[in-house]
């Protein structure tokens, strides 16, 4: 594999987190994805290539949710996970990562553990709840209720993606529906609650190491002035991509260098 892509489980008290870990680099690189509808396992191969921008100059770790998360966890509780996670590697003083969910658990980890985090960058994601969040999420909750995964995946993709990059591709959507994995419904629910607990806003001042935010200006799930609203806040970094959405990481093919290039000053 690529990098020395490698995918291992941490053991905590109450549960498991799948780690993937790959490059050569000796500078400590962790990433915190998005809510997602099945866990990280195996994918470290792709991973590993789709951000191997970075393979040369950092170790790449990805830390998944603990599984099974507990009921009722909220935002502090992931981050909280997290932290735990870095301990049993032996992490401190990292290149932090969060994406979405990622970004709202990345926000709280370096708000409660500042030691732990060297510079940050926060993609697509939100340091309290809108009422984009709470319809969306929420009726993704209601679909997961009901065991109606594929509707949910059918709503991401019209949410997630812009409207050029969805005629492009519509006609992948039924392959992609037909062989997409999904974690149990409860863990899912749990997870997607979550995110309506994300409580930040008002903390944010005490993050005094660099930040950079990305966002997408058509964001159709946590929306692009929630991104433009902790640039603000922090007085850092920000580049809100026109006419994208909340895939913006995976839309803009600039993306990941500007992260790289963050990280590098």
């Amino acid at each position: 594999m690529p990098y020395n892509a490698n995918d291992f489980p941490v053991r905590l008290e109450d549960g498991k987190v799948t780690v993937i870990s790959f490059g050569t680099g000796d500078k400590p690189l962790v990433m915190i994805p998005g809510l997602r509808f099945a866990s990280i396992d195996g994918g470290a191969q792709p991973l590993s290539w789709y951000y191997r921008i970075f393979g040369r100059s950092y170790r790449i770790y990805v830390i998944d949710r603990k599984f099974p998360p507990a009921t009722g966890c909220t935002i502090h509780d992931l981050a909280e996970d997290v932290k735990k996670v870095l301990d049993k590697l032996g992490l401190s003083s990292v290149y932090l990562f969060g994406a979405s969910q990622g970004g709202m658990i990345a926000q709280d980890l370096t708000i409660n553990h500042p030691e732990y985090v060297k510079k940050l960058v926060l993609g697509v994601t939100a340091s309290r709840p809108n009422d984009t969040m709470k319809a969306v999420i929420g009726g993704w909750i209601k679909l997961a209720q009901a065991g109606r995964f594929r509707d949910i995946v059918k709503d991401y993709l019209e949410k997630g993606y812009s409207e050029q990059y969805m005629k492009k591709y519509r006609i992948a959507l039924p392959l992609l529906l037909k062989t997409q994995r999904f974690m149990p419904k409860e863990s899912f629910i749990t997870l997607a609650k979550a995110c309506l607990s994300v409580d930040t806003y008002d903390k944010l001042d005490s993050i005094k190491c660099p930040v950079l935010v990305l966002g997408g200006s058509e964001d159709k799930i946590v929306t692009g002035e929630a991104s433009a609203e902790i640039a603000r806040k922090l007085g850092c970094e920000v580049h809100i991509y026109k006419g994208l959405s909340h895939e913006a990481y995976n839309e803009a093919r600039d993306f990941n260098k500007r992260i790289f290039d963050f990280y590098n000053k």
